[in-house]
Parts: C-alpha cells; structure tokens; sequence
C-alpha cells in the first residue's frame, strides 16, 4: 500500500511546455493527481531541485521515509533561466544512486527522448539511465500510476499513452492543489496549462528536429477539462496561467486535424474556451499563449486573424506568440521539413502585429511574435546566417515588432528523424561553430537592441512586475508571463516585491530601468 511518495521536480522545457520556475509545468501536477484520484490519503510531498540543492537534507530525510520517488526531468530545449536551473544529468545520477533502496520512477521528456544537454547537443540516450530507475515512463504518467495502483507497477505498462483525456482531466484538477507547495506559490508562479497533444503536421512527418509529431494522431482536451482544472487552480490561489503546452493555440480543436498540414483554426471553440476562463478565474493577473505554428497563419489568414483577435479580447497584454521558423533559408526549409518558406512567415509576422501590436494597460503591446531560429540543421550554410540576418533587418525596415529573436543551436533527440543524421548536426556545429557567436552577437547589437526600445519607449511606465533576483549590481524584475522583458534596477531592493518601472537605457536582451513611486 501507497502513502508516502516525494515528486522531485528537475523541470522540463519541451517544444511545447516549460516548467521552469516561475513556471510549474504538468508532469507534477499529473503525478499528484493520478495518485490522489486512487487514493486521496496518500501524503504527497513536493520539491523543486533548486529547494533540494539549497536544503538537501530535508529531502532526503522526506524521500527515505517515501514509498516512491517521483523525478521529473527533460530540458530538451535549450534556454537560459532567471528562475531556476534544471537538474543535470550527473545530479540525476546522484540522487537516484543515493535512494537505491526505494521505488525510483523517471517522468518527463528526458524517459521518452533522452537527457538533453542543451543546444548543439545529442542526447544522452535512454539506455544510461536504465540502470538508475526501477521505472523509465516514456508513456503518459497518469496512466502508469492509475494502472500501477490498481493493479501493481510490475503489471503496469509505462509505454502506454492515453487515448482520451478523462483520466487526465480528473489527475490535472484534483493535482492542482499541488502548486500550493511550489516555491513560487503567492507571488509569481505561473500554471503552465495543457490544451492538446502532438502536432496537426504529424501527417507529413513534421519538423525533422521536433518531438511532438511523434506522438502521432493529436488529442485534444475538451474546453471543459481545461476551464475545470482552472477553476480548480485558481481555487487553490494561481492567479498566473499560460496556455503553453501545445505546438499552436490557433489549431486547437481545429476540424480538419488528421487531413490537412495546416488545419483552419476553429474560431467559435477558442472562443468558448477564453471565454469559460475568464469566467471561473475572474481575477487572473495574466493569462497568456505561447506557440503558434506560422504555416497556420499563412495557409489561413482570414480565420487566423479572427482567432488572434478573440485571444487579445480575452488575455491580458504583454503575450508572445512564438513561431517556430527556425530558418529563412528555403534549402534548410525544404531539408528539414520545416513550417514555412520565408515569405509565409513575414505574413504570418505582419498579421499578428496588426492584431496584437497596440498598447495594453500594463505598458506593452498585447500580443507579439516571438521568432525561433535554429541553427545545426541539415542543410545549413555560411549562406544561411546572412539570410537570416537580411530577413531579420527586413522585418525591422518593415516597422513590424517582435517580442524576442531565440537564436539557438539544435537539440539532436533520440526517435525524432534528426537522430539518424547527428553526425551531420555535430558536424555543422562544429564547422560553424564561430560564425554562430559572430551572428548571434550581430543581431542582438543591430536588432535586439534597437527592438527594445521600440517595444518600451522612453517614459512608457511598465506595470506589474516582480522583483525576482540580484545579479550583479542589479535587482531583476519581470512580468509573471510569456517571455517576459528583464528589467534591471540598480541597488538591491526586497524581493517578491511588485514595482512598476520606466526605461533608462536599452540593452540587447534586458532594459535597465528605475521604479516608478
């Protein structure tokens, strides 16, 4: 019998879904669920692995007296994080090593593709953890621990992935009450919410690099599963919510999914879903998005507009829709498979502008793109950075803005066709390995940096952030959101503290700022 068990957090960011805090992703809030919708006694305590590094002993002493150890971990997408820092492979090790005695169960994208180790990488393959877990889940966790319960893990099945959303729907609210143990709790945490799973270009394959159309046909949660486990998050105090884990909002229960590349967003049911959010969560201070798939813009202006126009109606300003373009060179386009051609994203580009470029209430625009490039891609030239830089600048003469450029170097993850070319990939990085540094620094001192004052220009007071952190001389505050400005106040001031602030000087990646009494 089940009654203690301890969820070790070493958060994920996927292609679609972060949980790096401020963010707490789903996979804790699926675990807790799974096992409280069996067994509402179970005493389930949860830790983040920046708490476990600050005060190791208070988890170990909680994990020893467990019956099973959950870990969470794959950050398969590189980033840089102001809120924590995702677990490494060789404290994974460790700890799984340090509770060999107990039920050791691996969740998240790191059980299904491998231990990613940043951009220009190849992942650690599956078979090196085997030996440190009595239990790797590459298949949907709930329905492990729902079956595991029942019946006994041994008799378990940990590929299985769901078919429906019902047992999940149940596992994400009553596994809300979860976020009550997370650090951020009460001030800037932010509910990363799941609305579908896979990729609606499973169908041709998808990106060559990316996870989600492997999971081939795409389930959709229905708008009441979703507005239920909002309700029952905003009931236990969450005030922050982002839409994120899905590949592209604008597809959500699109009708063509499974026969077209890029499905006609489904306007009528995105509005019933933004709608029924706001009803149950009256009082959210944010609610955002996160991926957009170009290509579905592009292929369906019209209908894509009207689903911006309903998301801005509904959400609260200061949102990105991120783009996955990864490239403006069409050889690595068409090598990769890639989304779309570079004039379909300058058109996806300018509809969300004009939709979502207007200044909202907390001093920024409400709904902008943000634009992915990936670099490492089979068919990758010294030709492909000067495109992109040429299609960057072109985007700036246009006028149109951008939240943020993600310049990054490709994740090379095992099942995902890239797996079989890595040898290209790793011969690429290396090859342009110095021509990467020169263009990143290229466009963050000739675009980044001009980018930022056009999005808070002089005077313009900024509303609602926290102060989250000290580095250097500087005190960072940031809006609980998606991809949030970093603004930068000189001194030391307390933190968890909301300020509102107005620019001094623009920097690449971050505004130095002062508050505003």
């Amino acid at each position: 019998m089940i009654k203690r068990v301890v969820i070790l957090d070493g958060y994920t960011d996927e292609p679609a879904g972060l949980g790096v805090p401020p963010y707490i992703g789903t996979y804790p809030r699926l675990i807790a669920g799974a096992l409280w919708l069996i067994d509402k006694t179970i005493d389930v305590k949860y830790y983040t692995v920046d708490q476990v590094r600050r005060n190791i002993d208070s988890f170990m002493e909680n994990a020893r007296n467990s019956d099973i150890v959950f870990f969470i971990a794959g950050a398969e997408v590189p980033g840089r994080y102001i809120g924590g820092k995702p677990i490494t492979l060789e404290e994974l090790e460790r700890l799984a090593i340090l509770l060999q005695d107990k039920t050791r169960i691996l969740v998240g994208p790191a059980a299904r593709y491998g231990f990613g180790m940043g951009g220009g990488s190849i992942a650690y393959s599956l078979e090196r953890m085997k030996r440190l877990f009595d239990y790797i889940v590459p298949g949907d966790i709930e329905i492990f621990i729902y079956h595991g319960l029942k019946y006994g893990f041994e008799k378990a099945e940990p590929w299985r992935l769901r078919e429906d959303y019902k047992i999940a729907d149940e596992a994400f609210r009553l596994g809300a009450k979860i976020v009550k143990q997370h650090p951020n709790y009460g001030w800037n945490l932010v509910v990363e919410i799941e609305t579908f799973r896979g990729c609606p270009r499973y169908i041709v394959g998808g990106c060559s690099f990316c996870i989600e159309p492997r999971y081939g046909p795409v389930l959709y949660r229905s708008v009441k599963g979703i507005i239920r486990e909002i309700e029952s998050l905003y009931n236990f105090g969450a005030r922050h919510f982002r839409l994120g884990k899905q590949p592209d909002i604008l597809a959500y229960m699109a009708r063509d999914t499974g026969k077209k590349e890029f499905p006609e967003p489904n306007v009528e049911e995105l509005r019933r879903l933004f709608h029924g959010i706001r009803m149950v969560a009256p009082e959210l201070k944010v609610l955002h998005i996160d991926n957009v798939n170009p290509g579905t813009i592009a292929h369906n202006p019209v209908k894509a507009k009207e689903a911006l126009k309903i998301i801005v109606e509904y959400h609260t300003p200061g949102d990105v829709a991120a783009l996955g373009i990864e490239t403006f060179d069409p050889r690595v386009v068409k090598a990769n498979n890639l989304k779309v051609y570079p004039d379909e994203a300058v058109e996806a580009i300018k509809i969300i502008n004009e939709v979502g470029s207007r200044r909202g209430w907390n001093g920024l625009p409400e709904l902008l793109p943000g634009i992915n490039l990936l670099y490492g891609l089979p068919g990758e030239t010294k030709e492909t950075y000067r495109i992109n830089y040429e299609f960057l600048k072109k985007l700036m003469d246009m006028g149109m803005l951008f939240r943020r450029i993600n310049i990054r170097k490709v994740t090379v993850l095992e099942n995902t066709p890239l797996w079989a070319r890595r040898d290209v990939v790793e011969h690429l990085l290396k090859k342009h390995d110095m021509l990467y540094k020169v263009h990143r620094k290229k466009v963050m001192a000739e675009i980044d940096q001009p980018m930022m004052k056009k999005l808070v220009p002089p005077n313009t007071v900024v509303k609602y952030l926290f102060t989250e952190a000290y580095i250097g001389g500087f005190t960072i505050a940031r809006q609980p959101a998606s991809y949030p400005i970093a603004f930068k106040i000189k001194g030391r001031y307390e933190l968890r503290r909301i300020v509102s602030v107005k620019p001094v000087r623009y920097l690449a990646k971050s505004i130095v700022a002062e508050i505003v009494q």
